[in-house]
Formats: structure tokens, sequence, C-alpha cells
């Protein structure tokens, strides 16, 4: 492991998660980490992933569970017209064009898959619709399999923490890899969406309210609070 890898992680996980508590007790989980919770499908898991890009936490939910409660398997969502499939999901960010993907997914996972989500990286990759971030989120909530899923919180913090110094989520995933124990992967980004929600927030992050302040390098951090 790297001179960056030998953090004290559990420490800075520990602190993030007393902070959370402190700063916005009960706090709900992520959408897609509640339906896996309620769940373990992968097929769900991907459904939400899917409607969950660019769209709030509050949407998704909403959207997720009124599509999967239309069509909970792959048949089923294919068989919904495509029109039937964007006003479920509405108001979700991009919503036609994730109602045409969803429904691609479903027809390619009857034809090549047999009906089920693969748990390979390269054919989720191969899905419409679905990137490293999707593709992540379905192997580590779905399929229990190690990766550390990015999204802009998590890309966001790692570097305003100085854990990496990175221009993308790819970048981010593959630096992350590299220092952070194996044991950590699946559950970084769930704490990291958290903890982005209510403490670091992309602007004017709450500092004075963060345990983890004394690990932070609070890189490119301006005005907090």
């Amino acid at each position: 492991m790297t001179r960056e890898g030998r953090r004290p992680w559990a420490a800075i996980f520990r602190a993030m998660e007393a902070g959370l508590a402190a700063a916005r007790p009960g706090q709900e989980l992520p959408s897609v980490s509640a339906i896996a919770r309620r769940n373990h499908d992968p097929f769900r898991v991907l459904v939400a992933t899917m409607i969950s890009l660019r769209t709030k936490d509050e949407v998704t939910s909403r959207a997720s569970e009124a599509l999967l409660s239309l069509a909970p398997t792959p048949a089923a969502l294919a068989a919904l017209p495509a029109q039937r499939v964007a006003r479920a999901i509405y108001p979700a960010g991009f919503y036609r064009t994730k109602a045409d993907h969803l429904r691609s997914v479903s027809r390619i996972l009857l034809k090549k898959h047999a009906g089920k989500v693969p748990p390979d990286m390269e054919a989720l990759l191969a899905l419409p619709g679905v990137g490293r971030k999707t593709a992540n989120l379905v192997r580590n909530l779905g399929f229990g399999l190690p990766g550390i899923c990015v999204d802009t919180h998590v890309h966001r913090i790692s570097n305003r923490m100085g854990w990496v110094r990175t221009r993308t989520p790819d970048q981010t995933e593959q630096a992350l890899m590299r220092i952070l124990p194996r044991r950590y992967w699946i559950g970084v980004n769930e704490l990291l969406v958290r903890y982005g929600q209510a403490v670091c927030t992309p602007l004017s992050p709450r500092c004075s309210a963060c345990p983890a302040l004394g690990w932070c390098a609070r890189r490119d951090v301006g005005r907090t609070r």
C-alpha cells in the first residue's frame, strides 16, 4: 500500500458517521441504497441507478418505485410502451432518454442474459446508458462485489480531503482503488453521498461541523460555514 494509503481510514470514517448523526439525525439512505435494502434484486438496483443520474434523490425514489410497481422484471419493462415508461419516471432528468435506455436494456437482458442482470463489469458497460458509476453500484448493491462507485460527492470529497488529485470520476475511482483498503470499497459511496449532502456540501461546506476536519486538506475550499 502506498504512503497515502496509510491514512487512519477507520478513524476518518467513524468521524464522518458521527458528523452525520449530529448534522442530520435519522437521515434517510440514498435512494438506490434504500431500494437495494428493501429488495436485494440487481434489476431493481440497475433501474434505480439509471434513473438516479442527474436526478435528485427524492425524485429518484418516487420514479423508481412508480416504474418498478408497473414493471418489476425485464420482461414487463420491455413490454411497456416508451411513453408509459417516460410518464412513470417523470420528472427524472432526461426522462425520455432514460425511458428508451431502460427499455433497450431490458430487451438486451432478455436476449443475451436470460433475463438476468450480469455481474460482469464489461457486460454491464455494454448496456445502453450504463457507465462505470452505474455498473459499480449494481455490482456493489446488487451482487455484493467489491468496487468503488464514484459519483459527484465521492469525486468532490476525495479531492477536497486530499486523498486524491484527479480531474474525472474515472480517475478518482482508479486512484481510490490504489489507496483505500478493499474492505471500504463498497461502503464508501453511501457514506460520502450522505456526508456530501449533509456536511461536506459542494458550496459553503460545513467545516465547523466536520469531525474529520483534522484530516482534511481543504483543497479548493473557499467560503465555509
